[in-house]
This record gives C-alpha cells, sequence and structure tokens, in this order.
C-alpha cells in the first residue's frame, strides 16, 4: 500500500496512490465501449510536466470529440501518466488546479469526462512513487483496467488516442479494439509514430492521424 500525504480534501487516491476519479456512475448494468485519452500532448497542448493552470490549452478538435462522445452515450475516461508528482516537480494540488482548468475549458463547449485516472509513479520518481514498472503507469494497462470495474466498460469494443507508443501498448495489453496515434505532443519525435504503428496486431488495430480532432472517425463512432 502507498501512503501519500498532504492531498487535496477528498482526493481519490486509491491504495496504490493512483488518482482514480469517477465523475459519472454508470447507469444500469450494460456494458459499454469507451474513448480512451490521454492528457498532454492529445486533449491538452504539451508543455512539459504541465501543473500551471495558465498554461493549459486545449488542443483545437479535443472539447468537439469529447462532446461528440457524450452526446452518443460513449464514456470518455481520461488516463494519464503524472510522473512530474513522483519526481517532485508538482504535487496533487496542481494537478487539481490543471485539472480544473480542463473541465471548465470542455465544459464552456459542452463537453464532460466520465472519470480521470493519473499515475504519479515513476522509476525515477521519490517515495512512495519509486516503482520501477508500477502496474498502472503506462504502457502498462492498470489505468484501464480500473475504469473497466469502475465504469463497467467493455475493453475489447474500446478504442485509445495518445501521442505516445506506450498509449497504444496500453491500450493493446488491456485488449482494447484498437487506438489512434496523434503528431501532436510527443507524437512527431523520431521513430514514435513508427514504434505506435508496430503495437498493432491481428486483434489491435493502430490508425494514424494529425491529432485528436480526427478521433471522431475512430471505429467508436
Amino acid at each position: 500500500m502507498t501512503t501519500v500525504t498532504n492531498l487535496p480534501t477528498g482526493a481519490p487516491i486509491d491504495k496504490d496512490g493512483v488518482w482514480s476519479q469517477v465523475l459519472k456512475p454508470p447507469a444500469g448494468s450494460r456494458r459499454r465501449a469507451a474513448l480512451f485519452l490521454d492528457r498532454d500532448g492529445v486533449i491538452v497542448e504539451e508543455v512539459g510536466y504541465l501543473h500551471l493552470p495558465s498554461e493549459t490549452r486545449l488542443i483545437d478538435g479535443a472539447a468537439s470529440v469529447i462532446a461528440n462522445a457524450n452526446r452518443r452515450g460513449v464514456p470518455v475516461v481520461l488516463i494519464t501518466n503524472q510522473g512530474g508528482i513522483g519526481l517532485g516537480h508538482y504535487d496533487w494540488h496542481a494537478f487539481v488546479k490543471v485539472q480544473d482548468e480542463i473541465f471548465e475549458s470542455l465544459a464552456g463547449a459542452g463537453a464532460t469526462l466520465d472519470a480521470v485516472y493519473a499515475c504519479p509513479h515513476h522509476p525515477r520518481g521519490k517515495a512512495p512513487f519509486d516503482c520501477a514498472n508500477h502496474p498502472a503507469r503506462k504502457p502498462n494497462p492498470g489505468m484501464l483496467v480500473r475504469a473497466e470495474e469502475a465504469l463497467r466498460l467493455d475493453l475489447a469494443a474500446s478504442w485509445i488516442v495518445g501521442d505516445r507508443a506506450i498509449d497504444m501498448e496500453a491500450g493493446r495489453r488491456a485488449g482494447l479494439r484498437g487506438g489512434t496515434h496523434v503528431l501532436t505532443g510527443h507524437g512527431t519525435k523520431d521513430g514514435e509514430r513508427e514504434a505506435a504503428l508496430a503495437c498493432a496486431g491481428s486483434s489491435f488495430r493502430v490508425l494514424d492521424a494529425a491529432s485528436i480532432a480526427d478521433a471522431a472517425t475512430v471505429p467508436l463512432f
């Protein structure tokens, strides 16, 4: 069990120290396909260890894709590695301020998230976040599995959008239907797209796109 101190009031931290926040509990027992989204470089611009609301800017098309999923009854789940917390660059209080800015910006465009999962663990992190290969840190599927249980999701029919190959790999390991790799954020780094496409297999598709704006074309819709 991970012991975390100095938390925001009511912080939804689970026993492993992972932020596990369900914003819209599921209604009914039917399992649904979900749209999983990475945060930095996919929903908001990548600035490097984002921790200031003033530097939080939605990427064009993010709000409309999320709002479209909302209208169609597709749960939208944010899953983000937040190694900056483990490394000591900022804390959960700063994370909450950035999240509040994201929520407000999305709400202004009629878009909402169903759940948020954030993993602070990092191989070079400071205790208690110094796990070399935490099950919740992408490319591991722990955050997606948490969402599956909490939101009653059908992972085999779900999709992920990310700017890193580790996002695609997390989706593959979780048994998702497929993923879309975008060129925003880290997506244009040398070898990133090639590594992302290499995650494809007989039961996991990988599409390429310029940005999240193209995610409206994924098979979920």
